[in-house]
């Protein structure tokens, strides 16, 4: 399996490397429907964390693609790399619908830009699981939270069983300490009588 891994992240990373570089170089913002624009493109967005240029969006994703993807395609951090270029695979199909103009109507839908569109859903939803499989993929290994658990049960192993034997020298100290008393005011009682 590591030989096949060896070979699919670069694979998977290929694209998002090439895409991001092209972004940064040259940011194209997609336009609903299918088309390109160059430059100022359409109205702002309409979510308030999203940067108000789309080119500066487009941008941020091809810096975060092309990043991410020479780390997977290198084998360093590939969850975390796998799981950002997810990210930015569900928000570069987003963009042409975050930045629509509020003018900007379907109502004389292109038959072939809708079925255009549709194949490049269908591309970045197929990469998209992809990609959570590589961001999921523990190369074999239990994943963190089995690990967690595991590392868990054994410290509240190792704290009970240190509480127990602490707790029989305490309970013997304590037995001894009674029986000391106890012999001490017999003693004492002896004497008195």
């Amino acid at each position: 399996m590591a030989v096949l891994r060896r070979f699919a992240r670069p694979l998977l990373a290929s694209k998002f490397i090439r895409d991001g570089y092209a972004a940064v170089r040259n940011p194209v913002v997609p336009a609903a429907g299918g088309e390109t624009v160059r430059g100022d493109a359409g109205a702002p967005s309409r979510l308030p964390l999203l940067p108000e240029d789309p080119v500066q969006l487009v941008r941020l994703q091809g810096a975060v693609q092309l990043g991410a993807g020479l780390l997977l395609a290198l084998g360093r951090a590939p969850r975390s790399a796998s799981a950002a270029l997810a990210v930015t695979v569900v928000s570069s199909a987003l963009t042409p619908y975050l930045y629509r103009a509020t003018g900007d109507s379907d109502t004389d839908p292109d038959p072939a830009a809708g079925a255009a569109e549709r194949a490049e859903l269908l591309a970045k939803l197929s990469l998209l699981g992809g990609l959570l499989i590589a961001a999921a993929d523990t190369h074999g290994k239990p994943s963190l939270a089995h690990r967690t658990r595991r590392v868990a049960g054994h410290a509240s192993g190792a704290v009970t069983h240190r509480a127990g034997a602490v707790s029989d020298r305490v309970g013997g100290a304590a037995d001894t300490a009674v029986k000391s008393v106890t012999a001490s005011v017999d003693a004492a009682r002896k004497r008195l009588s």
